[in-house]
């Protein structure tokens, strides 16, 4: 059992304590999923988590706000268990976020949907020549039809080639650079969106490479006011990013649960690892950082819910230290396993692996050192 302790932190009310009690308690009977077809795996854990009720946390319906220690608290509970649960849970949210935040009563039927498990959703952001810099977006949307006309790619896209429906974003120029852009609902049925190739990473998820060749979207598509895609993006990153550390504390404490049972089992010279001193020191520095982690993403979602405008700064430390911290524990993990640690099947060898993109998703780990900076330097 992995350290409760800090669910008693002043960060939390009853109902979060009782939340994570009760997803805790359901992931260990339903987690983890065979991995083997990552496609149905995804479509088994939505329609699971929405059954469950867990996805109603992902979205805010009218009158609602997201809660964001609660979103936190089901990614590092379910990352604890399952990371590709944890991937099914978080695109629900970060799909439809921007519907959450600004979309309109009609588009606000497939929020219903996802928060039901009922569809899937994808947030289309990154393109082959833009990822960190959201500026540079180049797909286009015009004005025609009746509507609007889309043309571009996107890449490395969560979900992409099974989601229902995508929140895209693209330019349509009102403005140059960030200034310029807007955000798109687009069912993925629509013509003219095709999936160029299904993209393998070292921790299988559904991603995929998309084009988009004469999309036609009606008025109604456009969340929120044409120019406005830039802020609409980063104001859905500020909610999700802590998060992201959320899901890598998760994984770490996984990490130090089996590191624990491993130094306490394997003995060396007729006596347990855990009784070397340096073996301790590692067991303290994993616990460190831990905590340490923890104390920023809670801080940053306790911000957030209080009504704060916005929390990058507070964001971008939780994303950060959590997400370098967790690779830390991972990697010590793996070490204290020896062999066993580097075999596939193992579960810190499969930790490893989940690990590494949440350092390059979201904003990757030297882009919050410079939203860090620029909040200090004003």
């Amino acid at each position: 059992m992995s350290d409760e302790s800090f669910l008693s932190w002043p960060f939390f009310e009853d109902r979060h304590r009782a939340l994570a009690a009760a997803l805790d308690a359901w992931a260990g009977e339903n987690l983890p999923v065979d991995h083997g077809d990552v496609d149905a795996a995804c479509k088994g854990l939505v329609a699971g988590l929405g059954a469950g009720g867990w996805l109603q946390h992902s979205g805010a319906g009218i009158g609602e706000k997201l809660d964001v220690r609660s979103l936190c608290l089901i990614r590092e509970t379910l990352a604890r268990h399952d990371g590709l649960a944890d991937f099914a849970f978080a695109m629900q949210g970060l799909g439809m976020g921007a519907v959450s935040l600004f979309g309109s009563d009609v588009q606000r039927a497939w929020l219903a949907r996802t928060r039901a498990g009922a569809a899937i959703a994808g947030f289309a952001l990154t393109e082959p020549a833009s990822g960190s810099d959201v500026a540079a977006t180049s797909t286009l949307a015009v004005r025609g039809q009746g509507g609007w006309v889309l043309n571009g790619e996107k890449i490395y896209i969560s979900n992409g080639g099974i989601a229902d429906v995508y929140v895209i974003i693209a330019r349509t120029g009102e403005a140059p650079g960030a200034k310029g852009l807007s955000a798109f609902l687009l069912p993925a049925d629509t013509p003219g969106l095709r999936v160029v190739e299904r993209i393998e990473v070292i921790a299988p998820h559904p991603l995929a490479h998309l084009a988009l060749q004469d999309v036609i979207l009606p008025e109604t598509a456009l969340i929120g006011r044409a120019g406005d895609g830039f802020k609409i993006a980063m104001s859905v990153l500020d909610v999700f990013r802590s998060t992201v550390g959320a899901a890598a504390l998760g994984f770490a404490r996984r990490a130090l649960d089996e590191a624990l049972a491993r130094v306490k089992s394997r003995r060396i010279q007729g006596a347990a690892l855990a009784e070397l001193q340096i073996v301790q020191g590692h067991i303290a520095d994993m616990a460190l950082q831990i905590d340490a982690a923890a104390l920023l993403i809670y801080r940053a979602a306790w911000v957030k819910d209080q009504g704060a405008a916005r929390v990058s700064r507070e964001a971008a430390m939780a994303k950060l230290y959590a997400t370098e911290a967790a690779q830390k524990v991972i990697d010590m993990a793996v070490q204290l396993h020896g062999g066993d640690g580097v075999r596939h099947g193992v579960v810190v060898e499969a930790l490893y692996r989940e690990i590494r993109a949440l350092r390059i998703y979201e904003g990757a780990s030297d882009v919050q050192r410079v939203v860090i900076a620029r909040s200090i330097l004003g």
